[in-house]
């Protein structure tokens, strides 16, 4: 289907997750389309957030964002757009482990309500996480602490995140959504077994034939997924493994943009790139494609001898 009948899928107040982890593989497409579609009110977690939590927060699709670490960029620093909403009060920023995040979305995966585990543990992100630093909202359980009845040690439970939706960027799947990943999987494949629905944007879609002689390279099969979207550079101006890198050019311009003035920043790229394009063709001529060029000749260097 097209991103904008994938959209509808999406309800206002959903438990939305986005697959990938940082600067790849997010699922960009997906996001632009939601933000066309002026979806509001979601709950949005991901492994671990960067400028797409800043489109979330500035485009009024959420006001609730969970993670492990929330940044621009290594490069760009801490994300001021992040900082000028959740400062204010306007935005809430929820922060749990990495191991946490991955374990939850297991549990949520498995069909149980927790899973055990020691990180965290003596840190300040339980407390926070609880409550203790600030409003804990009630719709999404804290961490609690028990003793192991087999060894009487104190572990830390962490609740299930079973996610209203999941929204995946893929290099490659069939029509039914049997999808393969090259290189890290993060955790996609516990989110889409998580999910209630799974939106799959992917760089091509191939035959079923095709995804049958190399079996061992699908990672998520079709049984979880509701929607498949073709969406070429589906991930721009991230990265897609062995597709293409960065769009490091667009991404400082990004930064140069909310580093002056983060809301009036964030606004004027939103208008520029997410309501002004006609359609994601049109978004990815802005970028330019000089720089399509070079993302992927980049990219694709990895196959090199």
């Amino acid at each position: 289907m097209s991103l904008e009948e994938a959209a509808r899928l999406v309800q206002d107040g959903d438990h939305l997750a986005v697959g990938g982890c940082t600067a790849s593989r997010t699922p960009f497409a997906m996001i632009w389309a939601l933000v066309r579609a002026r979806k509001s009110g979601l709950t949005v977690s991901r492994s671990i957030m960067s400028t797409e939590g800043d489109i979330f927060y500035a485009a009024g699709l959420s006001k609730h964002l969970i993670t492990s670490w929330f940044s621009q960029g290594i490069v760009w620093g801490v994300s001021k757009v992040m900082r000028a909403y959740t400062e204010s009060g306007r935005a809430r920023f929820e922060e749990w482990s990495h191991m946490a995040m991955g374990l939850r979305y297991r549990a949520g995966a498995m069909g149980v309500p927790f899973m055990p585990m020691r990180s965290m543990l003596g840190s300040d992100v339980l407390g926070r996480v609880n409550g203790d630093t600030g409003p804990a909202d009630p719709a999404f359980a804290g961490a609690k602490t028990m003793q192991c009845p087999f060894t009487g040690e104190t572990l830390l439970l962490v609740p299930a995140l079973n996610p209203d939706v999941a929204i995946i960027h893929v290099q490659r799947c069939d029509a039914y959504g049997n999808a393969q990943l090259d290189g890290l999987t993060f955790m996609d494949i516990d989110i889409a077994m998580a999910a209630n629905k799974v939106i799959l944007t992917t760089e091509r879609i191939v035959s079923n034939d095709q995804i049958r002689r190399h079996p061992d390279q699908t990672k998520i099969g079709f049984f979880t997924v509701d929607a498949v979207v073709e969406a070429p550079f589906g991930c721009a101006p991230h990265e897609c493994y062995g597709l293409y890198e960065p769009f490091y050019s667009h991404m400082d311009m990004y930064a140069e943009m909310t580093g002056r003035d983060p809301e009036a920043g964030a606004a004027a790229y939103l208008e520029r790139f997410y309501h002004e394009p006609k359609d994601w063709a049109d978004y990815l001529s802005r970028i330019g494609m000089a720089e399509l060029i070079d993302a992927q000749r980049r990219g694709s260097s990895i196959y090199d001898d």
